[in-house]
């Protein structure tokens, strides 16, 4: 009954303010900083492609725990997707208390943001729309990472984003992910008060300069990596090659630990 009075009137039995949406907003910031943390880790993952085909294929098989499953384990990457994807539905559901509810709402705010001319009320509404986006286009991401954690690989990889035709997807969800990303963790630094400093203005300037700048970073790094991947697409089909497994051709190293062998390329 308590709960169902907090719902109605936004305080307690007792009459106190509702603590709810404070927690609400606080579970919304620390799965939007995971998110954002672990996006930027992924991009770095992915981007291996740009220095060699061997050097993708060894992280691939780092991140299955090669150096504890011989020939590593892609159920670990399985798991880990799955993982994410409850955090990242998580964080959408919380994301969506903050949206319009119907369209005179929508108008309200629209009409809000332009009379006020805003740059941050402008960001945010660039991050409620990316946000919608990346529900749709990153679920796909995600379940396909899921049920397809074998195929992760230099080859397996192109194909998927070549001949499999992924590759518009990837690039709505690259623009939609660093630009969504980059904007939320500018913003939880302002709200939270990170960086304010004895001159919050002052610094709230420097990190939106910080913020495009990471911005430009990821989507350059992004794109760049996704062409490499596209070349290496049309090459498969070139050489009838799809479907076809990446084969190291790097000599592989080993580090021996007890019990353990940790794979490298020498």
């Amino acid at each position: 009954m308590s709960d169902l009075i907090e719902g109605y009137l936004g305080k307690t039995v007792e009459g106190r303010k509702s603590r709810l949406p404070a927690k609400l907003d606080y579970l919304q910031s620390a799965t939007g900083l995971f998110l954002a943390l672990f996006m930027w880790a992924h991009m770095l993952l992915v981007s291996s492609i740009l220095i060699s085909e061997d050097f993708m294929y060894t992280v691939t098989k780092l991140l299955e725990a090669s150096f504890i499953f011989e020939g590593g384990n892609p159920l670990l990457v399985t798991i880990a997707a799955a993982v994410i994807f409850v955090v990242f539905i998580a964080h959408a559901g919380l994301g969506m208390r903050k949206l319009p509810g119907n369209f005179k709402q929508y108008q309200v705010m629209k009409a809000h943001a332009k009379h006020m001319n805003h740059d941050d009320t402008k960001l945010w509404f660039t991050q409620a729309g990316t946000g919608f986006a990346m529900f749709f286009l990153g679920s796909v991401h995600l379940y396909i990472i899921m049920t397809n954690s074998a195929d992760i690989g230099p080859y397996a990889s192109a194909d998927r984003i070549w001949s499999e035709w992924m590759w518009p997807l990837y690039i709505l969800l690259l623009l939609a992910v660093e630009l969504h990303g980059t904007i939320g963790l500018y913003r939880l630094c302002v709200k939270w008060g990170w960086f304010d400093g004895d001159n919050p203005r002052e610094n709230r300037v420097k990190l939106k300069k910080v913020k495009w700048g990471l911005t430009v970073f990821f989507l350059v790094l992004g794109f760049a990596s996704l062409a490499a991947y596209m070349k290496i697409g049309i090459d498969q089909v070139n050489n009838n090659n799809v479907g076809n497994k990446y084969q190291p051709t790097a000599k592989v190293m080993e580090y021996k630990m007890p019990n353990k062998t940790i794979g490298g390329i020498a």
